[in-house]
């Protein structure tokens, strides 16, 4: 129980590693003065430009990634496998280095599917890129791809586990786009430019 323990406790602190604001300031920027002010990469895209905002996607996402295939690899039950990738996405969205103020989640939500479902994340991404595509918001493609991924998981996977932690994971993302949510409703939210 204690080296389980201690890896989710890892997933965690790995999840909590702020790559956009790292980046940011490798680039002279403090990414939470700019933009939203969040540490995503959507914003670390509109502010410091596509290529930081894609190793900032990176980042995130493998931080979800990471956790979860070195549990499945170490063979352990798919209770773990779950717990350590809601560790890991915990991590970003409520960062110990940044007094639990992180991200959004959506990047290392996908590393986290990757890991626990593979086979579900082509078709969320789907939806994501359809979304985007009609309507430009990247915050409604966002919670859209959320929406859906708990029930392509129980769809593919037949894992209640699995289940429940891509339940969660879309809830905490869906909850932290409740102000991009007002703006949509409101007519004021961003667009996405390419």
């Amino acid at each position: 129980m204690l080296k389980e323990i201690m890896l989710v406790a890892a997933a965690y602190l790995l999840g909590s590693i702020p790559t956009g604001l790292l980046l940011g300031k490798a680039f002279g920027v403090d990414i939470r003065t700019t933009g939203s002010g969040n540490i995503g990469a959507t914003n670390v895209y509109r502010t410091l430009g596509k290529r930081v905002g894609i190793m900032t996607l990176a980042g995130d996402c493998l931080k979800g990634l990471i956790p979860v295939l070195a549990v499945k690899f170490l063979g352990f039950s798919d209770g773990w496998v779950a717990l350590t990738g809601l560790a890991a996405f915990l991590g970003h969205v409520y960062t110990i280095f940044l007094g639990f103020k992180g991200g959004k989640g959506v990047a290392t939500a996908l590393g986290v599917f990757l890991g626990l479902s593979p086979i579900a994340v082509p078709f969320a991404l789907v939806i994501f890129l359809l979304v985007l595509w009609k309507w430009r918001y990247v915050s409604l493609a966002s919670v859209t791809a959320a929406a859906a991924m708990p029930v392509l998981v129980a769809l593919v996977e037949h894992k209640a586990f699995f289940t429940v932690v891509a339940t969660i994971l879309a809830a905490i993302v869906i909850y932290k786009h409740r102000e991009n949510i007002e703006r949509l409703k409101a007519g004021t939210e961003s667009t996405f430019k390419a």
